[in-house]
């Protein structure tokens, strides 16, 4: 009797896998029986869940991802590349540094990608690849890009998109995720700031009209954005309909922005706020925070929201269909929002 070797697992590799969403989709890998690789300008111990985990099949890499030799070889072996490192940085500065990273990086893990081989790349985007500053409402994938600079972090992506799905095609299948205000236990940036500015009592307004005149906006449980991450995956496979496409993730429940942030402070039992302030006096303010940042030299993963193209986003309806998703996939938000909230104040309040 004849016997066969087993199969090895399959490999993946996580670019920014030492991040949020980078931490959640590495532990979702491992948890599918990959093999997994986090790359991550940061060290192992800064990895939390996930390349820390203790995980016998996850792995890490110390790399910067413009770097073409150390992504080529962490890229050696992979069946798929999740591309989700970058730098958001909304301000107005700092710009040669945003676009080295989100777009230089992007170009640099295609080019790993072709010189290793990797069949699949899926790009970790972002939904304001659409957005110009007007309100969208049930935006779908027909949206073109945005023709209007918003802010370094956003053109950069769009740019850094569009070469992805360039990309895409012979022996290199790859496809674009666009998700929409991540948040989740873990969360290092969203959350966060707006929970600094409650607990040092500077968070008593909201901005913009509320009740039956609020804005709607999109939010993405960071579960939800894995199952999606892992589902483009599958849908570069033969077979599958991802390649070249780009796709909107969300949770599919648009929401006010600033009633968001008031569940949250109740959840957590602080102080909730006590009124708003018109557009032009939030976006006013933001002008002159900006530029008192620039003048300092500019200051990055040190956002408070109070950046122009933060104060636009929270006054605009910007929500989106995840139909092509839904069909294309097999997406289902399998987190509901209110749920979300819930877990994400839990992990925050223990």
């Amino acid at each position: 009797m004849s016997s066969q070797a087993p199969s090895s697992p399959p490999r993946a590799v996580v670019t920014g896998g030492s991040g949020f969403v980078g931490r959640h989709l590495v532990e979702a890998l491992a948890a599918s029986g990959h093999q997994v690789l986090s790359v991550d300008v940061g060290t192992p111990a800064s990895a939390g869940a996930g390349a820390g985990s203790g995980r016998k099949n996850v792995s890490f890499l110390g790399a910067d991802i413009r770097d073409p030799e150390a992504m080529t070889a962490a890229c050696a072996g992979a069946s798929v590349v999740f591309h989700n490192a970058s730098l958001v940085h909304t301000k107005h500065n700092r710009e040669e540094e945003v676009w080295s990273v989100n777009l230089g990086g992007t170009e640099a893990v295609i080019a790993a990608c072709r010189a290793a081989g990797v069949p699949r790349l899926v790009y970790v985007s972002s939904a304001s690849a659409v957005y110009e500053g007007r309100d969208i409402e049930h935006g779908d994938e027909a949206l073109p890009y945005s023709s209007i600079s918003q802010a370094p972090y956003a053109d950069s992506k769009i740019a850094a998109e569009k070469v992805v799905l360039a990309a895409n095609g012979g022996a290199l299948k790859a496809c674009a995720i666009r998700p929409h205000v991540v948040f989740g236990p873990g969360d290092t940036r969203f959350l966060p700031a707006i929970l600094a500015r409650a607990r040092a009592g500077r968070l008593n307004f909201a901005v913009g009209r509320g009740g039956k005149g609020a804005k709607l906006s999109d939010f993405t449980y960071v579960e939800n954005l894995t199952d999606a991450l892992l589902l483009a995956a599958e849908g570069l496979a033969p077979g599958g309909k991802a390649a070249g496409q780009a796709y909107f993730i969300t949770n599919g429940e648009p929401y006010p922005f600033f009633a968001f942030v008031a569940d949250v402070l109740a959840q957590l039992g602080l102080p909730a706020m006590k009124g708003s302030v018109p557009y032009a006096v939030a976006y006013a303010a933001a002008s002159v925070a900006e530029a008192w940042d620039t003048l300092k030299g500019g200051t990055l993963h040190a956002e408070s929201g109070l950046t122009r193209f933060a104060v636009r986003y929270m006054c605009t309806h910007h929500y989106f269909s995840i139909e092509k998703a839904r069909r294309e996939l097999g997406y289902h938000p399998a987190v509901t929002l209110a749920e979300g909230i819930r877990k994400t104040t839990a992990s925050l309040a223990g």
